[in-house]
């Protein structure tokens, strides 16, 4: 597998996580992400197709939220959590803290 395209953190903006960050289904990967620090795709609990499930993916790491990387047959993922953090100071800390058990 090759790797993977990612914005610069530059290149991230605020709406484009904020949109990411939208939909539910991505809301309870990034959750996942949170608390597991990294994951393969396939250990994902969400309850969609996987077709479905690589668009999703597909959103987060192209808005700048997920870091994928590809390990042999298996992608790992993982919040990019320091750019975040960086570029918008307490976002990520609010959107996650804001969740309850059901949005994940």
């Amino acid at each position: 597998m090759s790797e993977l395209d990612e914005p610069e953190i530059a290149q991230v903006t605020l709406p484009g996580v904020l949109h990411a960050l939208s939909d539910p289904t991505r809301l309870a990967v990034v959750a996942q992400l949170a608390r597991a620090q990294e994951m393969s795709c396939g250990n994902l609990e969400v309850a969609v197709a996987k077709s479905t499930l690589s668009q999703h993916l597909r959103v987060l790491r192209e808005a700048g939220v997920t870091h994928t990387r590809p390990d042999g047959n298996q992608r790992w993922l993982s919040i990019r959590r320091d750019d975040l953090d960086q570029a918008f100071p307490g976002l990520l800390d609010s959107v996650l803290g804001a969740l309850t058990p059901s949005d994940t």
